[in-house]
């Protein structure tokens, strides 16, 4: 993995290109941040937000539910899965991720093996946000596009939580807006339990994506805002599939395929 400086004091440590366009690993100091086709998607300095998203998902399950089930969309840098591991409460931890440099970072194999966690030299670049995550029992890391996992996977989850892209109004790689289509949050509601939730994080508050979450047949919509450094807040979008029988689905076809986190 070789390294290059820019000009702003960042060093890019890997740069690929592959079939949902190019991705950057760079380090600025300390931190680390990806970016996928030129657009900034995230950095290991705060990662509140990607914490949150597993929170307020486990906030919103019925608290009597037993080792419920969780479905992580995107790796990223690995906050968010490992506020999921650091949760005695959750029984399966299944993260899904399409993007094959984004796992080789944090495991140095794309097979997805245990990284010993770490930043020492000569470990991942990022094994020591996430190597003691994922040598947990409970969690399992997939290579695959989301929406055929969704499609395929033989169990439902109770919660569903996506950090994709910069969210539903921001996305990157080509295809990822079929998860937010009509037909993609068909898919997640058809995945759930019923009363399971789905929380998607945003770069921006979106009513937009808050309207097209009750069409799509959720119930208890609504958004968390959480502060960031500059510009508008970054957000948590929430919403619970009603029990069956009360599901409706909309017309939308089959949603475009690409989808996995970055």
């Amino acid at each position: 993995m070789s390294s290059e400086n820019d000009a702003a004091g960042a060093v890019t440590l890997d740069r690929r290109s592959g079939p949902y366009g190019e991705v950057v690993l760079r380090r600025r100091g300390p931190h680390h941040e990806i970016i996928a086709n030129g657009v900034f998607l995230m950095d290991t300095f705060d990662g509140r937000s990607e914490r949150l998203l597993i929170r307020a998902a486990a906030g919103a399950l019925d608290p009597a539910a037993a080792a419920p089930a969780v479905l992580i969309g995107g790796l990223g840098v690995g906050f968010s899965l490992a506020e999921a591991a650091a949760d005695p409460r959750w029984g399966r931890i299944t993260v899904v991720e399409h993007e094959p440099a984004v796992i080789e970072w944090h495991t140095g194999s794309t097979a997805g093996r245990v990284p010993a966690a770490g930043p020492e030299s000569g470990a991942p670049p990022l094994a020591h946000l996430s190597g003691a995550a994922l040598a947990d029992r409970r969690v399992s890391l997939v290579e695959a596009d989301l929406l055929d996992h969704l499609a395929t996977a033989s169990y439902r989850y109770d919660a569903v939580c996506l950090d994709i892209d910069n969210g539903p109004d921001w996305t990157v790689t080509e295809g990822n807006s079929g998860l937010y289509a009509p037909a993609g949050l068909a898919a997640c509601r058809d995945r759930l339990t019923p009363g399971g939730v789905l929380a998607v994080w945003s770069a921006r508050p979106s009513p937009a994506f808050e309207a097209a979450l009750r069409t799509a047949g959720f119930t208890a919509v609504r958004t968390e805002e959480i502060p960031v450094r500059r510009g508008a807040p970054d957000a948590v979008h929430l919403a619970v599939r009603p029990p069956d029988g009360e599901v409706e689905d909309e017309p939308g076809g089959e949603p475009d395929r690409g989808v996995g986190g970055a």
